[in-house]
């Protein structure tokens, strides 16, 4: 099984075809978006990050629904062992 966290593309890199930069609930990454069909992708998309990569583009509706299971497993932890932040 594989976890994938939505993130929203905010930029396309301009010097490398290959990342593109990525809003994770507030957090800003660059993500290897070469998995995914060239020029598939725009400002405003979102996408199924796995360890760095962009494995799916995703629509907004799909994007809440992974981000809602998140919290739930993070609710489902022992407060003493939820990271903070």
């Amino acid at each position: 099984m594989c976890l994938g966290i939505p993130g929203e593309v905010v930029e396309l890199v301009a010097d490398n075809d290959q990342l593109a930069i990525v809003d994770v609930v507030g957090a800003r990454r660059r993500v290897n978006i070469g998995l995914l069909e060239p020029g598939s992708l725009a400002p405003g998309d979102w996408v199924l990050i796995h360890v760095g990569f962009a494995v799916e583009k995703v629509d907004r509706a799909q994007a809440d629904e992974a981000l809602s299971g998140l919290e739930l497993m993070g609710q489902a932890m022992p407060e003493e062992e939820r990271p903070t932040r």
